[in-house]
């Protein structure tokens, strides 16, 4: 049944509950329900009270890192985009990526690959002195990029809390010509801040898959941003089968049964990547990056409802994540070089694997 419409009433005589983001779980959700293990299918986890779990002996597993590949190439998707259609060089931007775990560092070592110039910010992580990366404070990297990508999980309390992380000041702030990506969670950007500025400011680009209020964000700022998902960038088909075994493995633990399904049953013939002789190594990476994805399919399915009433519009998103089409990921894609300036090994650390 739709996510958002699972009530108490539903699970009473339910011992396993599998999810995704939608579906709030908490108290309110589980008392007096015989459920004993929670799954979400997603890299989240704001949507369920991990707390109530632990004190309720109700077993919990997410899928943490099922859809970071998935997530950094539809950044990368949109990147190269918008630099087609604005008419900007992506290779001269200086990225700052908010966040280094799954997603952000996948996401650097892409963006390094192409050669460009990345900072990082993850206070926590820089903290904890488990990584070797180089860090840098979020007001430094605010001011010295022009491209910032955010990958942090949604938290509202503890020492470095994410919720509206880029407020109004920060917004503000931003420098002149710059791209503002949230792949992340909605709430990490202040919608409404955002929107005041962009009515002020016609230099900045903003790419938005998540939203606060989803299903029903702010309509205007919808309609202001130049490239708009709803909250699909992790949904290829490797990262979907990913989450689905990696919540089936850990319900047949708990549960002390076995499964034979594996994700690999699931998978469909690797494509060709064909790329043609082009005339500069920008050319040639816009072709490729199309080629293996046009994210303006999603830009216009998911903008062509703008102007319906509240209640539409959030049967319309959830329509668009329901029956999203197939998007597989690099590493499913031959390449067959023509003549181009791409080097193979460039492709082969984004992930491609090379024809003969």
């Amino acid at each position: 049944m739709p996510g958002r419409e699972i009530k108490r009433e539903h699970l009473t005589d339910c011992e396993c509950l599998i999810i995704r983001t939608v579906t709030r779980v908490d108290a309110t959700l589980l008392d007096d329900t015989p459920v004993e293990f929670v799954g979400t299918a997603t890299i989240g986890t704001d949507h369920i009270d991990l707390d109530y779990l632990a004190k309720s002996n109700i077993g919990y597993s997410n899928a943490a890192g099922c859809n970071a590949e998935a997530a950094s190439e539809y950044v990368i998707s949109g990147l190269f985009a918008l630099a087609q259609r604005k008419d900007f060089d992506p290779l001269q931007l200086k990225a700052g990526i908010v966040g280094f775990g799954n997603v952000g560092s996948r996401l650097y070592q892409k963006l390094d690959a192409l050669g460009i110039e990345c900072l990082v910010c993850d206070p926590p992580l820089q903290e904890a002195g488990t990584s070797s990366q180089a860090f840098v404070d979020l007001d430094t990297l605010l001011r010295e990029c022009n491209f910032i990508s955010l990958h942090v999980p949604l938290t509202h309390s503890g020492k470095h809390p994410t919720f509206h992380l880029l407020d109004a000041e920060h917004l503000q702030g931003l420098t002149a010509d710059c791209l503002l990506v949230n792949a992340a969670r909605g709430e990490v950007v202040n919608n409404q801040a955002l929107l005041d500025v962009l009515r002020r400011r016609d230099d900045l680009l903003v790419f938005l898959d998540t939203w606060e209020d989803e299903p029903n964000p702010l309509r205007e700022l919808l309609q202001r941003v130049d490239l708009a998902t709803p909250h699909i960038a992790g949904y290829s088909v490797e990262g979907r089968l990913r989450g689905t075994q990696m919540v089936l493995d850990a319900a047949s633990d708990h549960f002390n049964l076995s499964s034979n399904w594996h994700m690999t049953q699931q998978f469909t013939s690797d494509q060709n990547l064909i790329l043609q002789t082009s005339d500069s190594t920008d050319s040639a990476w816009h072709d490729l990056f199309h080629q293996h994805f046009d994210i303006w399919r999603d830009h216009e399915a998911f903008t062509a409802g703008s102007d319906l009433d509240a209640a539409s519009f959030a049967r319309h998103f959830d329509a668009l994540r329901h029956v999203y089409p197939d998007r597989l990921e690099y590493e499913r894609f031959i390449v067959q070089q023509q003549d181009t300036c791409v080097p193979v090994e460039v492709l082969q650390q984004l992930g491609f694997r090379i024809g003969a």
